[in-house]
């Protein structure tokens, strides 16, 4: 587990990201795939955003990402999305016939975080700081 560190801070936010284009069309693939996946970098540049691992499938998109603390995964996401989906319709005639209603990318998306300690993990340290050092419980 490598952490990473910027101004006062120091992290390791990662996250498991996958988002479906509307109606499930199988429509990622060919010159169509590989400009999603030059956006979606570049987005991830601009953001400051760290591709771990990430797979473009025909009907949607596996991305395994770490987002700095000052991105929340909302924002990363509806920019990921919104430039990809702008971009495609303007660049690719046939994508813009079948989405006509300017809606390239179904409404949500699936987040998870991913950790290498437990909740339990977690409980235990914070018992063992409040009856070590006398602190009172916060919650």
């Amino acid at each position: 587990m490598a952490y990473r560190s910027g101004c006062h801070m120091t992290f390791h936010h990662r996250y498991h990201l996958v988002w479906a284009p509307k109606y499930r069309f199988k429509v990622l693939h060919g010159e169509v795939r590989l400009r999603v996946r030059e956006i979606i970098r570049q987005v991830c540049d601009e953001m400051g955003v760290t591709i771990i691992n990430g797979a473009l499938s025909k009907d949607h998109v596996h991305m395994f990402v770490e987002i700095p603390p000052h991105v929340s995964v909302s924002d990363f996401v509806r920019r990921a999305k919104g430039r990809s989906s702008r971009k495609i319709q303007q660049e690719f005639e046939h994508i813009r016939k079948r989405y006509w209603g300017q809606r390239f990318w179904q409404r949500g998306y699936f987040s998870t975080t991913s950790g290498n300690i437990t909740d339990d993990i977690i409980m235990r340290y914070l018992d063992r700081h409040i009856h070590k050092d006398g602190f009172s419980p916060v919650a």
